[in-house]
């Protein structure tokens, strides 16, 4: 496992507030972006050594869960189903800092949870705790995984810690050398990407401006807009250059997207997903600030925030709309566009590596759920697009089911819509991530998260 350099100290608070996040996503009600937001609100914001601690435990328990887990199961008596969850994660809390943060001592990682433990257990299951963690802290270096060779799925699983079927289906389509190199990739903890808002700034102006915010800067692979930024000095929204909204956070994958729209200015443009407004921004930037963007989302509180996000942009052009697509949208309430873009809800199993709870909480019952709803989106959508105008839809998934199947679907039913090969203002660089009209990316060959668009044309 990667390490992370954390320096230990009594930060208690980190540890129960870690353990407490992964409760809750363990409850199903809500992803991890959002349980965090909901953290941060519920308290004031803890100091930088404790929220990186905090950060973390709970991005590392849930990117290594698999491993932890079949650690664990080497030395508990108990079957990790008949495990109460709550205890579950503790042994996981205190397995991952010994194997996780190196800097972190083992007697606190033990004693910690045992505390914990402590506030929620009986004794006899405080000194199941204490008894297995210590074990784990002599012995989890001898553990043995299945044989890559013999046993392919069940190692990476175990290993790189991913659910079985999902290793399946990638040994399948992407044989065992690359699926390896995907896993591995995907473990790696991803710069934070932004994307330069030329609108108040170029990009070697904002790399100069944010020198003294992060301890390495540097110009994305292939966006022509973008900065990577690793181990940052203060909170994002603490920096000036924030503040003066001279970027938003963005993937490259996402801004390649944008580019694939090639958005005129003048033009009428629907987002038709905007959620928080990252990619609505880069329309707007694209259009220099000039024609018309509406942000569509079913979320009032994604809109509320879409907005804040597009004054402080600078961004004049966009309005929002409340809508659910599982209706159609209708000519008289929204008229039509000269492109749309439907950057569909969907598994997010192309961005695991900044969201590695997606892993444990997807599965293949819910790609053909999600696949029937990303077919309805573009049929509510279709008759919105003016003759000769574009439609791009997108994903952050790369499974067949959220992918060709779900365009395939589509033209079948829509013979006035054809796939536009044509790169749209993809740079020059990021035209060989397009194929026969289907652009994809990949954490392990791009660098960026895994995506999937496609630009289809109304011909009548």
């Amino acid at each position: 496992m990667a390490g992370y350099s954390i320096y230990y100290m009594a930060e208690k608070d980190a540890r129960h507030a870690a353990w407490r996040i992964l409760n809750r996503l363990d409850r199903g009600n809500k992803t991890l972006d959002r349980l965090l937001d909901d953290f941060f609100k519920e308290r004031d914001i803890p100091p930088q050594r404790e929220r990186a601690l905090f950060y973390a435990l709970v991005y590392g328990v849930l990117r290594w869960r698999g491993r932890l887990d079949w650690i664990i199961s080497h030395y508990s008596k108990t079957p990790l189903n008949r495990i109460d969850p709550e205890i579950l994660n503790l042994l996981r809390l205190g397995l991952f800092q010994m194997t996780g943060l190196d800097k972190v001592p083992i007697s606190a990682a033990v004693n910690t949870a045992v505390e914990m433990a402590k506030s929620v257990a009986a004794p006899w299951v405080v000194k199941f705790v204490n008894a297995n963690l210590r074990r784990m802290a002599r012995e989890h270096q001898t553990v043995r995984f299945p044989d890559r060779d013999s046993r392919p799925v069940q190692s990476l699983a175990s290993i790189q810690s991913f659910p079985e079927w999902l290793i399946a289906r990638w040994l399948q389509r992407y044989g065992l050398n690359e699926t390896a190199a995907l896993c591995e990739a995907v473990n790696r903890i991803p710069p934070i990407t932004l994307r330069t808002n030329a609108l108040k700034s170029d990009r070697d102006g904002l790399i100069e401006a944010l020198s003294h915010d992060a301890e390495e800067i540097r110009k994305t692979d292939y966006a022509p807009d973008g900065v990577c930024m690793r181990r940052p000095l203060k909170p994002i929204a603490e920096m000036a250059s924030f503040q003066q909204g001279r970027f938003q956070v963005q993937d490259e994958a996402a801004q390649l997207v944008v580019t694939l729209v090639d958005p005129r200015p003048g033009e009428r443009i629907l987002d038709a997903c905007a959620g928080f407004g990252g990619k609505t921004g880069y329309l707007a930037q694209l259009m220099k600030n000039r024609g018309e963007i509406v942000a569509l989302d079913v979320d009032d509180r994604k809109l509320l925030q879409a907005g804040a996000e597009m004054s402080r942009l600078g961004v004049s052009v966009v309005q929002t709309l409340f809508h659910d697509l599982n209706d159609p949208l209708t000519m008289g309430r929204a008229g039509r566009f000269d492109r749309i873009l439907v950057d569909a809800p969907c598994s997010g199993l192309g961005v695991i590596r900044r969201n590695p709870d997606i892993k444990w909480f997807s599965s293949e019952e819910a790609l053909k759920r999600l696949s029937l709803r990303q077919v309805l989106f573009l049929e509510n959508l279709a008759a919105l697009v003016n003759p000769g105008g574009v439609l791009v839809f997108s994903v952050c998934s790369t499974e067949p089911e959220e992918n060709e199947d779900v365009i395939n679907v589509f033209l079948n039913n829509h013979k006035n819509f054809v796939i536009d090969d044509g790169p749209g203002r993809l740079p020059c660089k990021a035209r060989g991530l397009l194929e026969r009209g289907y652009f994809r990316t990949f954490p392990h060959r791009n660098r960026m998260d895994g995506f999937f668009a496609v630009r289809l044309r109304r011909v009548t």
